[in-house]
């Protein structure tokens, strides 16, 4: 039998999932949005330019999406990521003191058998990667603030203040340039960072003044995603750290404290009481069902529930046990916190069976029940809730094999129902 570490109990009120049936912010994207796009190059992620008419169908996008999440009850309300061109586009190069580098060379201007970089070159011929490096000191763009625009594009189409508590928006993790490359390069020296906690740093003071800012404008709902995290768990990426000298425990404690660096400040502030954190964590959702990553959250889940301060919600990928593992890792989970599990695929476009997601709820409900010694209800209405494992289109130009616009909301109200069905 699989052992884990038993979670702390922390004195933190109990809080609910925000949503029973949830999701992760992407959604596939209409033929109209990709055809205005000004970049259809999946290698170049940081687009420049934003036309008008781009602008306009990204406006009209979001507009059909917000029809079909509220004719069809589908919560918490998002932008589908539509003024994306990948999820993780829209911070990084919005900082000062970062500069974006379009064409870094695969492998070597990267970690030794990172799985992204070695797969984009083995399944997609992809030589040069984009990335984005501290040049100078990283500092807050005051003028524009990362994501700000792009909320309040979202907020202005909501149809009142009521409805802006039910909207989300995502943002990817603190870590996901540094993450990638190679060792020591994620700033050059002319920046003047000397180490890592230097420059994580001053980008946790920027993540903190950004989720801030959102809030001021009315949003109470923020996501990190953070696939990275997941990582940890393959034995591939631990090994190419081993190649590179790296401490992946040491790599992973500095990941895990950098978000109570950026949500220390607000959630001990109690204006920020109502605002709620979430963090996603998949192993990879490229074009044609393509993951990166493979292992269970065994090496990270005590780490990940107990020390990284700050985050309400955990969004885990859970819909295929060969390459997410399975529940038991649940059992570190902390009162307090609670978990979306990831129960149906966007990766494929078969729609699963209602009774067996029922199934696997019962199954995580009894192993947090069994952690925390309560009874399997308790734990359930406390500490779960569902979702699909990760976006429908985490890239603007990609999907699962054979997923459509129909598949994709008829998957999202399986969900809805799965969910009035348990909770109800």
């Amino acid at each position: 039998m699989l052992m884990l570490p038993q979670p702390s109990r922390i004195e933190e009120p109990a809080m609910a999932p925000a949503y029973r049936a949830d999701h992760i912010g992407s959604l596939l994207r209409p033929k109209a949005l990709l055809d205005a796009r000004a970049n259809k190059d999946m290698t170049k992620t940081y687009p420049a330019e934003v036309t008008e008419a781009i602008t306009k169908a990204e406006v009209d996008a979001i507009k059909d999406a917000l029809k079909e999440q509220t004719s069809r009850q589908i919560y918490p309300l998002t932008n589908g990521e539509y003024p994306r061109a990948i999820f993780y586009s829209g911070l990084f190069e919005n900082l000062h003191g970062m500069t974006t580098y379009p064409a870094l060379p695969v492998p070597e201007a990267f970690r030794t058998d990172f799985p992204t970089t070695d797969g984009l070159l083995k399944q997609f011929g992809f030589k040069t990667r984009s990335c984005i490096i501290a040049t100078d000191k990283i500092r807050f763009n005051d003028a524009s603030p990362p994501y700000l625009a792009e909320w309040l594009q979202f907020r202005d189409l909501l149809p009142d203040e009521k409805a802006w508590t039910k909207a989300k928006i995502t943002i990817p993790a603190p870590s996901w340039e540094h993450v990638q490359l190679k060792p020591g390069t994620a700033y050059t020296p002319e920046s003047g960072y000397k180490d890592d906690e230097a420059y994580f740093r001053d980008l946790a003071t920027c993540y903190t003044k950004t989720i801030k800012a959102l809030y001021d404008h009315g949003c109470r709902f923020v996501q990190l995603d953070d696939p990275h995290l997941t990582y940890f768990c393959d034995t591939t990426f631990l090994s190419g750290c081993a190649k590179d000298g790296t401490n992946t425990d040491d790599l992973l404690d500095l990941y895990i404290k950098v978000y109570s660096w950026i949500l220390e400040p607000i959630k001990s502030d109690s204006k920020y009481s109502d605002l709620r954190v979430g963090m996603h964590l998949c192993r990879g959702n490229m074009a044609g069902s393509t993951h990166w990553v493979s292992g269970g959250y065994e090496k990270i889940a005590q780490k990940l529930f107990n020390d990284a301060a700050g985050i309400d919600t955990f969004y885990l990928e859970f819909d295929d046990e060969e390459r997410a593992g399975g529940f038991e890792p649940l059992s570190c989970l902390p009162r307090g916190k609670n978990v979306v599990l990831g129960l149906v695929s966007t990766k494929v476009a078969d729609i699963e069976d209602k009774g067996m997601l029922v199934k696997k709820v019962e199954q995580a409900s009894n192993i947090i029940a069994d952690a925390w010694g309560v009874d399997a209800k308790e734990a359930r209405d406390e500490a779960l809730a569902i979702s699909p494992q990760c976006g429908f289109s985490s890239h603007s130009m990609g999907k699962g094999k054979g997923m459509t616009w129909d598949r994709q909301w008829e998957k999202l109200e399986l969900l809805r129902d799965v969910a009035k069905e348990i909770w109800s």
